[in-house]
């Protein structure tokens, strides 16, 4: 018996080899999305990115209700719940933030609705799901997100505390404890601009040791994503060479 339904759970996932409709859909998909990224290029909206809206939001809010509706088989079970995690997987909140920009063009322009344009940046994000290394990246980043949410720890500690450290040691050159947390975020990242500059010898040191921990804390994640993503490239090579 046809199943409707799973075909277009078929057509909405990334297209498999031979299958033209679903490999269509990926390059319509593909296409809204960058579309879509348009406005954000311009100053002033137009008559342009008007309909460019109107149309890339009516099919975003197409995809997005249908995804909706396949959710039993995304999420592998049948069952009311399946429809409701998958409204709370990144993916699917990414969807519904790329579609939310269009409400900007049917109400009042406010400072809190005009911010509802630069949720376009979300669709962007949607750009994950049809690009087989995105895919891949992704699939590392779920599989150590707990070693980059201890060294993301990390980094916050450090930088609160030199924050602290710099605070107390030079007052005067700060005019809030925001500033501090400022210096100290450019200061282990080794960017730098140089508006804020310690002008005490301990201020001085201080920034030097941020700068030194912040090439060895900073290049932690780099490494870890590095290590995952050669063992998954070695995994996929394996899978399509069996």
């Amino acid at each position: 018996m046809y199943d409707f339904k799973r075909r277009i759970y078929e057509v909405l996932e990334v297209s498999k080899f031979g299958d033209k409709s679903s490999h269509a859909y990926d390059q319509l998909m593909t296409a809204a999305i960058i579309v879509g990224l348009i406005p954000m290029m311009l100053k002033k909206e137009t008559t342009y990115t008007y309909w460019i809206e109107i149309l890339t939001s009516f099919i975003f809010l197409t995809d997005y209700i249908a995804r909706v509706y396949t959710a039993d088989y995304k999420m592998g079970y049948k069952s009311y719940r399946a429809y409701i995690a998958y409204l709370f997987t990144p993916l699917a909140i990414f969807d519904f933030l790329s579609i939310l920009p269009v409400i900007y063009l049917f109400t009042p322009v406010s400072s809190m609705i005009g911010l509802l344009r630069l949720f376009r940046i979300f669709r962007a994000l949607k750009l994950i799901r049809y690009s087989k290394t995105m895919i891949i990246i992704a699939n590392v980043i779920r599989k150590v997100k707990s070693q980059l949410m201890a060294v993301l720890i990390l980094i916050i500690v450090y930088i609160f505390v030199s924050a602290m450290l710099i605070f107390q040691l030079e007052p005067n050159l700060f005019n809030n404890f925001f500033d501090a947390l400022y210096w100290a975020t450019i200061s282990i990242t080794t960017i730098g601009y140089g508006d804020i500059s310690p002008v005490t010898p301990i201020g001085r040191l201080i920034t030097m040791c941020s700068a030194l921990v912040g090439v060895a804390v900073i290049a932690l994640p780099s490494g870890i994503i590095t290590a995952a993503y050669m063992t998954e490239i070695t995994k996929t090579k394996s899978k399509y060479e069996l």
